[in-house]
């Protein structure tokens, strides 16, 4: 497949200053190398992980098949304890699963009540805290969330995006990951905040035309690496080993702007629901009209959103 693949820079040994003054206004993705993490990326083996993470209950994705799909939902929820997570997801072959011997399992992990708290790596795993650094390149304040993520070998996620920044910290294991920028979302086939095209490599181009239109942001991680997603840049990341990772999400805009009983930081921003509601109305209203009239003022209504709302700075 042909199509326009982009690396995603890597730069080491970038400071605070330089990442908040120089990258940062940006807005594209970047991989930093060399950032003190603790002692994380040595230490979190799976037999330290079995041993200090605990035998908490944790609720975790299992899949028959690599891709998972969020949308037609191809995984199941169960509950296993944290340290028998670790020991299957380092397994190629299961002698115990639940629904196959070469299940894939995925761990995103969440809060102490998921519909009222963030996930915080410091507080659902004390023992674990001290081992790793978060980057120090945004405000204690503008901080939402800290998610631990455990894959399977070859698990891929779907592509979506979030509407906060994050670091994706590559603790152990190695990743790929994909991203599509925000300006290039017409080409996704979007549902909510995922895409429909869930083999990004060999996609169905007679069902999903546009998607080759898409430009394609590509990098990998190992161990030790931060990738940073801005947001709204959609991602799309398979797990090239058994690997863990945490993500460190932090807020771009003022709090007043995010739904405030938003906990997994993938809810639209409250002015964006609130414009959604309006368009929604607005096409009941339109559907008022024969179709030719209706066809003629939707076609308007682009045009004078594409004039008012579409940004000339952006790429």
């Amino acid at each position: 497949m042909a199509w326009q693949r982009l690396p995603v820079p890597r730069l080491e040994g970038v400071s605070q200053d330089q990442f908040m003054q120089q990258l940062y206004p940006q807005r594209k993705p970047l991989v930093l190398e060399g950032i003190d993490l603790g002692a994380c990326t040595s230490k979190w083996t799976v037999d330290y992980l079995s041993q200090v993470g605990g035998s908490k209950e944790v609720k975790i994705h299992v899949a028959a098949v690599a891709q998972m799909d969020f949308i037609s939902k191809n995984f199941v929820y169960r509950t296993l304890p944290f340290d028998k997570l670790v020991q299957r997801a380092a397994e190629e072959k299961h002698e115990e699963f639940f629904i196959s011997k070469d299940e894939k399992y995925y761990l995103r992990s969440l809060g102490e009540d998921p519909r009222k708290d963030v996930a915080d790596i410091r507080k659902q795993f004390p023992l674990l805290e001290g081992d790793i650094k978060f980057p120090k390149f945004f405000k204690e304040e503008q901080f939402f969330s800290s998610v631990f993520r455990i894959s399977s070998p070859g698990l891929q996620l779907w592509t979506h995006y979030d509407v906060m920044d994050n670091f994706l910290i590559q603790v152990t294991g190695k990743k790929r990951v994909v991203l599509f920028s925000p300006r290039d979302a017409q080409y996704l086939y979007l549902s909510g905040t995922k895409s429909e095209v869930l083999d990004i490599d060999n996609p169905d181009l007679a069902k999903y035309p546009l998607f080759s239109k898409a430009r394609r942001y590509e990098c990998s991680l190992k161990a030790g690496d931060v990738l940073f997603i801005p947001a709204l840049w959609f991602h799309n990341v398979i797990s090239e080993e058994f690997g863990v990772g945490v993500n460190v999400f932090w807020k771009h805009l003022p709090s007043e702007c995010y739904d405030k009983t938003d906990t997994y930081g993938n809810k639209d921003p409250t002015a964006a629901s609130r414009a959604a509601q309006i368009l929604d109305r607005a096409l009941k209203t339109l559907a008022e009209l024969p179709e030719e009239y209706r066809d003629f003022y939707a076609r308007r209504m682009v045009l004078h959103i594409q004039d008012k709302a579409y940004s000339k700075n952006l790429e």
